[in-house]
Parts: C-alpha cells; sequence; structure tokens
C-alpha cells in the first residue's frame, strides 16, 4: 500500500502514515490549524540551519545543527551517514528541535520549537523521492517527524503569547504580562 503524502509504503520506518504512536505528520498540524502552521513553518523557512536535541546513550542531552525540511506533508530531519545525532536517533528516536531565533532580540516571527519522535525513513521509494526534490549529499540518513507538540512564542505587546498545539488537544495559547496579573487563556 502506498501513502499519498509520502509517496512510501505504510508503516514504521517507512515514511508512510502507520503506526504514529500519538505522533502527528506536519500536514495534520497544517489542517487543524493552517495560520499557525504557516507562522512555524515561515519562522523555520527564514533560517536555513537549526538547533537539534537528542540523547546521548547516557542520557544526557546533545544539541547540534541541523537544516530541516517541509515537504510532501512531513518535517523532514536529513544527517549525514554515521552522525552522532543520526545515531541517538536510531538508539532513542525523541528529539527536539529549535527554529533558528536569527540575529538580535526582535524575535521576529516568534520563538519556534517542535519536539516528538523521529522515524528513520529506509523505503526505497520514498528516500529517491526525497532525494530527487532535494538533492542531499549522498548517502544520508532520512527521518520523518512524529511530532508530540509544536509550540511558538511572540510578543503582542504588551502581552506574551504563548502557542502550544499537541495531537489530541489542538491550539491552546496563554496570553501573560510581565506583571503578576493572571495569564489569559485563549
Amino acid at each position: 500500500m502506498t501513502s499519498e503524502k509520502t509517496g512510501g509504503p505504510e508503516g514504521r520506518g517507512s515514511g508512510g502514515e502507520g503506526d504514529r504512536r500519538g505522533g502527528a505528520a506536519w500536514s495534520e498540524i497544517v489542517s487543524a490549524e493552517p495560520d499557525f502552521a504557516a507562522q512555524v513553518q515561515e519562522r523555520f523557512g527564514a533560517f536555513t540551519h537549526h538547533v537539534l536535541g537528542t540523547l546521548r546513550k547516557d542520557g544526557s542531552p546533545r544539541l547540534t545543527g541541523l537544516e530541516a525540511d517541509f515537504r510532501f506533508g512531513e518535517l523532514w530531519l536529513g544527517m549525514m551517514p554515521g552522525s552522532r545525532k543520526a545515531l541517538d536517533l536510531r538508539r532513542d528516536p525523541r528529539f527536539s528541535l529549535h527554529a533558528n531565533p536569527g540575529p538580535g532580540t526582535d524575535m521576529a516571527g516568534g520563538d519556534v520549537r517542535v519536539s516528538g519522535r523521529a522515524v528513520e525513513v529506509t523505503d526505497p521509494e520514498t528516500v529517491a523521492r526525497y532525494a530527487a526534490a532535494v538533492q542531499p549529499p549522498e548517502p544520508f540518513h532520512l527521518f520523518r517527524a512524529e511530532l508530540a507538540e509544536v509550540v511558538r512564542t511572540s510578543i503582542d505587546d504588551p502581552y506574551m503569547v504563548l502557542e502550544t498545539w499537541r495531537p489530541g488537544r489542538g491550539l491552546r495559547a496563554v496570553r501573560r504580562k510581565s506583571d503578576d496579573s493572571p495569564a489569559e487563556v485563549m
């Protein structure tokens, strides 16, 4: 069976829709909250390199640079073969990805991060489709993100706005001032 979103067979490790284990494809977020998804994707698109958090064998965090790619309804993470981050994700697929905040302190477009599980894609058709579209240096590891949380923090003076999307819960927004006034849930 072939998934329309990725062009590969369904199931874990294939790039398809099977076995999401509570995580969501990027296309699910786009369908549920198109404006929010566009803001997040635009923020990631503002810069090429972002910061990936993985877990080392001893459980301590590892931060490394990464290029993230939104394509075919998915968030893809591509890596050099044998890289530490790829080996971390093979051992423990949990990750966080923080969009490059850019220069200065204005946080144009907000502060954006996603987290979830990275599933390595080994299906030759899916890998070939991705490689044809992106033309990365080969060989490479390719992971598909199963998103458990997408967060955008922005300023809407005088408020700091924290928007959080989670599968099954949808989008929740909280506005706070920098004083002792209570937060407003929107």
